[in-house]
């Protein structure tokens, strides 16, 4: 930029500085009510905390009436079962096919896939938020 250009810059900023906003007040009576707590809670915000700790305190108690630790254990164990099957098909499977591939490759390429992409992808994320 040229000198010329950055005077002109600076003349805007220091033309804007030095606007007043007028406010009627306003600015000061909401730091009053934040310094002395005066926060009112609407009928809507009240109810909806309310049915929100009265859903969770059912869950909770459904979870022990219906033994939720044994229907969790036994849907891990299922899970579990599935995937360590699906791996022995692919083990047994792949030393056959028509590329040559080691299913230790392909096992890196499904871990890179599966586990460092959605990392990039979440802080990636978490950044531009």
């Amino acid at each position: 930029m040229t000198e010329k250009e950055n005077k002109l810059i600076e003349d805007l900023f220091k033309q804007a500085a030095q606007q007043q906003v007028e406010d009627n007040g306003f600015t000061e009576k909401v730091m009053a009510s934040i310094e002395k707590g005066q926060w009112k809670m609407d009928n809507g915000k009240l109810l909806s905390i309310l049915w929100t700790w009265f859903c969770i305190a059912v869950s909770v108690v459904l979870f022990f009436v219906f033994n939720g630790w044994e229907m969790l254990k036994a849907s891990l164990m299922v899970l579990f079962a599935a995937f360590r099957t699906s791996l022995e098909v692919f083990f047994t499977t792949a030393p056959t096919a028509e590329f040559d591939l080691t299913p230790w490759m392909i096992l890196l390429a499904l871990g890179f896939v599966s586990i460092y992409l959605p990392y990039q992808t979440a802080r990636k994320l978490s950044a531009t938020l």
